[in-house]
C-alpha cells in the first residue's frame, strides 16, 4: 500500500485497532514485512530508472522516500526539501486537458515538518516546482497535477531561476527530449553546500540545482544529459551553458544514480558529455512558455 494522504486515517483506524486488541499483533509483523518488501524491491524499482539513488554521504541517507502516483521524491526532514524527485515523461497527447492551475500549495501530511505554503510568502523566493506542473498535469491529469503541489515537491528557487531559465529547461524537456524517444526519465533536485541558509521558517534553500536525463533506444543504446543551474542565473542564458556530466552532479548532490547498470555502461555515460543526441544546439535558446 502507497503511503499518501488518503491512506492516513485508514493507518491511524488500525493503529487503534491494534490498541484494543493486541493479539492482532502477532498477524501484523508478518504483513508489515511483506508490505515493506513490495514497497522497496517492487514499487519504487518500478518508478525509477535503474535503480533508486542510492546516498552516497551520510546525512543523504536520513530521507523518507514518498511515492505519488506518478513521481516519486526522496524527503529530508532537516532541510525540509526534497533531495531528489524522479518522474517519466513522453510526447503530451494533441487533445491532452490544459488544467487550471491550483491557486495555492498544500502541506504534505506525510512528512513530519509540515511546510506549509506560508512559510514561503515575503521570502523572495518562488515555491519551485520539481516535479512540474504542466508535465505532470497534461500526461497524468488532475490528480497528480494536485501531487506536483504538495510542500513535500517544493524548494526554494530565486525568481529569475524559477520563472526564466529553470521553466524553459522544463519546456525543453516536455516538448522536445520527448520528440528523440517514447519516453524520458528525469531525476531533478538541488544541490546544498557547507554554508547552510534558510528561510525564516527554517526550509533550507539549495545552492544550486540539477537534471538529469536519461534515455533508452531501440537498440538499447542510453544516453543521458545533465545540468547544474545556479541560482543565481539572469535567466536568458543558453541551456547548453550548464550542461555538465552526471559524474559532477553525482559528486556535488551526494547521490548515486543508474547504479544498476552495468559498471562499464555506467562510467561511460556518467563521464561524458552527450549534445549531440539531444538536438540541444537547436533548442539552447528556446524561450519560456509564460
Amino acid at each position: 500500500m502507497k503511503l499518501t494522504q488518503s491512506n492516513i486515517k485508514l493507518i491511524m483506524s488500525v493503529f487503534s485497532f491494534l490498541v484494543k486488541n493486541p493479539k492482532a499483533l502477532l498477524l501484523i509483523f508478518p504483513l508489515v514485512g511483506l508490505w515493506y518488501g513490495y514497497e522497496v524491491f517492487f514499487a519504487r524499482e518500478k518508478m525509477a530508472f535503474m535503480g533508486v539513488p542510492n546516498a552516497t554521504n551520510f546525512s543523504n541517507k536520513f530521507v523518507r522516500i514518498l511515492r505519488n502516483d506518478d513521481f516519486m521524491l526522496a524527503y529530508s526532514e532537516t532541510k525540509k526539501n526534497p533531495l531528489w524527485v524522479i518522474y517519466k515523461i513522453k510526447k503530451v497527447p494533441k487533445n491532452a486537458p490544459r488544467l487550471k492551475r491550483p491557486s495555492s500549495f498544500s502541506v504534505d501530511n506525510r512528512t513530519y515538518t509540515r511546510i506549509k505554503h506560508a512559510d514561503f510568502t515575503g521570502s523572495g523566493y518562488d515555491r519551485g516546482h520539481l516535479a512540474p506542473n504542466y508535465a505532470i498535469s497534461s500526461l497524468y491529469g488532475k490528480d497528480s497535477q494536485l501531487e506536483t503541489f504538495l510542500m513535500s515537491n517544493i524548494t526554494p528557487q530565486k525568481p529569475k531561476l524559477n520563472r526564466k531559465l529553470w521553466q524553459r529547461l522544463e519546456r525543453a524537456e516536455i516538448e522536445h527530449f520527448t520528440k528523440l524517444n517514447n519516453e524520458i526519465w528525469v531525476i531533478t533536485g538541488g544541490i546544498f553546500d557547507d554554508k547552510i541558509k534558510r528561510l525564516k521558517s527554517s526550509v533550507e534553500i539549495p545552492d544550486k540545482f540539477f537534471k538529469v536525463y536519461a534515455m533508452k533506444k531501440d537498440n538499447g543504446k542510453i544516453h543521458t544529459l545533465g545540468f547544474i543551474m545556479p541560482q543565481g542565473v539572469k535567466g536568458n542564458e543558453r541551456l547548453d551553458k550548464f550542461v555538465v556530466t552526471i559524474d559532477e552532479i553525482e559528486k556535488l548532490s551526494g547521490f548515486d544514480f543508474f547504479h544498476k547498470l552495468k559498471d562499464e555502461v555506467e562510467n561511460s555515460i556518467e563521464s561524458k558529455i552527450d549534445k549531440k543526441s539531444w538536438n540541444l544546439k537547436k533548442i539552447a535558446n528556446i524561450k519560456g512558455r509564460y
